[in-house]
């Protein structure tokens, strides 16, 4: 995900400052992984040397000074481009899992447990996005459905691996 124009999409609703681009960053996307300050910070800097965000005012707080930051047209145009255009699909070809299931028919170990063990780790991880995603709303619901069709097309490369390991064991041992 791009963090940068994430943070323009939200400025285009109107002004705000670092800490309250990190509150609607975290509500909408940062379930599971929350931004820290010092990345909304550099984030905002790097936009505004970039020109694509400008300084709206300065406020005194507490502590240091708030600075209210507003979106420029440049930032505008950035955003409705990086919309536009369609993220690449990942393809895996390859992946940490095959290069393990490899590696343990290559040192004698058995492949099978790993391939076991992932598919538990798998179902776990799927139970309890499935609850998540029965108490949530709608982005929560989405968000899940996503990993959850991910999760689903794992499980079907560890069963058809698991069917095919003999003949792979064969292959990368001679």
């Amino acid at each position: 995900m791009s963090i940068g124009h994430t943070l323009l999409g939200l400025l285009e609703s109107g002004p705000r400052h670092g800490y309250d681009l990190k509150r609607a960053f975290d509500e909408r996307f940062g379930h599971d992984r929350p931004l820290h300050y010092g990345q909304v910070y550099s984030t905002m800097s790097r936009l505004l040397k970039n020109g694509l965000v400008e300084v709206d005012g300065i406020e005194p707080g507490g502590g240091p000074e708030r600075k209210r930051y507003a979106i420029t047209e440049a930032g505008i145009t950035d955003v409705e481009r990086w919309l536009a255009q369609p993220e690449k699909p990942e393809p895996y070809l390859q992946s940490t899992l095959y290069t393990k299931v490899v590696l343990a028919l290559l040192t004698g170990r058995r492949a099978a447990d790993l391939l076991d063990s992932q598919r538990s780790e798998h179902l776990r991880l799927m139970r309890e996005l499935t609850r998540r995603k029965s108490s949530g709303d709608i982005a929560d619901q989405l968000i899940c459905d996503h990993a959850l069709f991910h999760l689903e097309a794992d499980l079907r490369w560890l069963e058809l691996t698991a069917a095919r390991l003999d003949q792979l064991a064969k292959e990368v041992r001679s």
